[in-house]
């Protein structure tokens, strides 16, 4: 149930940047990306080396491709950590309220035992007392 609440409130007070982060780092760490990133790069080479031959746009060693490969490492890597970041805050937030729902389990815990303890004594002094009054 506060699980629930936090992510209510994490889901209400998040940013643009910050709902964008999240998509790219899901999107990222797909398999669809890693699919379709695979039929971008051969679709790239098959066009310069198979399709345009002499008047590629990017011949072998394919710089532009490398280019374009490093940018995306570069601004990919950066978003995915903003989303870790935020996760990490979430589950800081999460431990906290288990904590909390812990030390209230363990205080219930504490005065039930403490119940059941006087439960116990009340019980045996009344079989001690029933066994005087049998003697």
């Amino acid at each position: 149930m506060n699980k629930d609440i936090l992510n209510e409130e994490d889901s209400a007070n998040l940013s643009f940047g910050d709902r964008m982060a999240d998509k790219i780092a899901t999107f990222g760490g797909s398999w669809t990306f890693i699919l379709s990133f695979i039929g971008f790069l051969v679709i790239w080479i098959f066009i310069n080396i198979f399709w345009l031959k002499n008047r590629a746009f990017d011949p072998y060693p394919f710089i532009l491709l490398n280019l374009i490969l490093s940018c995306i490492a570069a601004l990919q890597a950066p978003v995915i950590m903003m989303s870790q970041n935020r996760q990490e805050e979430k589950d800081r937030e999460r431990a906290k309220i288990d904590l909390k729902i812990n030390q209230k389990a363990e205080k219930e815990i504490r005065s039930l035992h403490k119940k059941l303890d006087l439960l116990i004594k009340q019980h045996e002094e009344f079989r001690h007392e029933m066994n005087e009054r049998h003697k």
